[in-house]
C-alpha cells in the first residue's frame, strides 16, 4: 500500500483486488479480534466501528485516485461524508470488501461512492468527498 500515505496502525486496507486508476477499486480489510479498537468497542461484544469502515472506504478510494500519475505524492483529506448508512455490524473474523467508484473529480476535489460488504451482504455505504493537497500545504491541489 505504498501508494497511499497511511501506515500501521491506521492503514485499514490489507489488499487491493481490482484497480481501474481514477475510476474504481475493490480492496479488502480483514477484521481481526487483535484490532486495538476492540479493547474498548465493545468489551465482550466487539463491533468494528462505523467510522473506521468509512475510513477504510476512503483509503481504498485514495488508492484509485493516487494511482494516477498526476496525483502521485498528494495527500487525500476528507471534505465530507454524505448519505452514510450502516446496515449490519462488522465483527471480528469478517473480511470486509470495500468497493469505491469515483463519480466526480475536478481541480483536486473529488467524490466517490463507497460500499462495504461481508460476503454478499451490504454492511455500509456512503458518498465520500475529498480534497487532494500537497504533503506540505493544507490547500487543495489545483
Amino acid at each position: 500500500m505504498e501508494i497511499i500515505p497511511h501506515r500501521h496502525p491506521f492503514l485499514l486496507i490489507d489488499r487491493v483486488l481490482e484497480l481501474e486508476p481514477g475510476r474504481r477499486v475493490v480492496a479488502v480489510k480483514n477484521v481481526s479480534m487483535n484490532e486495538p479498537v476492540f479493547q474498548g468497542h465493545y468489551p465482550g461484544n466487539p463491533i468494528f466501528p462505523g467510522v473506521l469502515i468509512l475510513e477504510a472506504m476512503a483509503q481504498a478510494g485514495a488508492v484509485a485516485v493516487l494511482s494516477q500519475p498526476e496525483f502521485a505524492g498528494k495527500v487525500p483529506l476528507f471534505a465530507g461524508i454524505d448519505d452514510a448508512r450502516f446496515r449490519r455490524p462488522v465483527l471480528p473474523g469478517d473480511q470486509l470488501r470495500l468497493e469505491v467508484e469515483m463519480v466526480a473529480m475536478r481541480r483536486g476535489l473529488g467524490v466517490g461512492k463507497g460500499m462495504a460488504y461481508v460476503g454478499d451482504e451490504l454492511k455500509a455505504e456512503a458518498t465520500l468527498k475529498f480534497a487532494l493537497v500537497d504533503a506540505a500545504t493544507p490547500e487543495p491541489a489545483r
